[in-house]
């Protein structure tokens, strides 16, 4: 099922949610330029490396510390692929721009960056020593989706379902769209549990189970649920 349009149209212009859209889309143009060895460092600089980043906590090394830290903000704006990319700025384009419009374009941001860091470390706590770099604004998003559920859980979801060899569309509420995503999410990152990798597919589970959870938390101390105009 792929999210097309929300019923509700913002009140202010998302200039934050664009910009962090054009900024995901440049960062992987940057990407595409790099020969394989430089993609590789620069994976390994600005991705979330969890054995680098248990190390860092070990250490005792502020200066360690502090650098690996924040990987947790730039693994964010890298990704994997187009199709890990146009997933992520599809989702983020159709929910983002309302949740901007309720929080306030400063308090959108600091949402966002902090649903992302936040998820990061919630994949990082089920898989302390992988090598594998995480990277993707999936944590983050998956924060917006959290404060969309609980902001607007009634907004009909325009869906792309396919039958066999056809497909339709059906309008599904935000409750039901959403509340499935996230299920998905955690039964897939409880069976997770039982691999040696915590590394299904790919994909990082507890980041998006985890993003889900502190954007259902983090929201409404941010004024989400607030009636006062912004």
């Amino acid at each position: 099922m792929v999210p097309l349009h929300d019923n509700n149209p913002t009140e202010i212009t998302p200039w934050v949610n664009y910009g962090l859209i054009v900024a995901n889309v440049l960062v992987f143009g940057y990407m595409l330029m790099l020969p394989p060895g430089q993609l590789e460092n620069f994976f390994q600089t600005f991705a979330v490396v969890p054995e680098q980043l248990t190390a860092s906590f070990q250490s005792g090394n502020p200066a360690q510390l502090g650098g690996e830290s924040l990987t947790l903000i730039t693994s964010q704006f890298l990704h994997g692929g187009f199709l890990h990319l146009g997933g992520n700025m599809l989702f983020l384009w159709v929910f983002g721009n309302n949740i901007e419009d309720k929080l306030g374009r400063m308090a959108y941001l600091f949402f966002y960056l902090t649903c992302g860091a936040l998820a990061a470390l919630a994949q990082w706590g089920v898989a302390m020593q992988s090598s594998i770099p995480a990277v993707g604004a999936s944590g983050a998003i998956a924060g917006v989706l959290g404060a969309y559920i609980l902001r607007f859980p009634k907004a009909r979801i325009l869906t792309l379902v396919p039958l066999g060899f056809f497909i339709t569309t059906f309008r599904i509420p935000a409750l039901f769209f959403l509340g499935f995503w996230f299920f998905q999410q955690f039964l897939y990152g409880f069976a997770s549990l039982h691999t040696t990798t915590v590394e299904t597919g790919g994909v990082a589970y507890w980041a998006h189970a985890g993003g889900f959870v502190v954007g259902l938390a983090l929201g409404p101390l941010l004024g989400l649920l607030s009636s006062k105009p912004r």
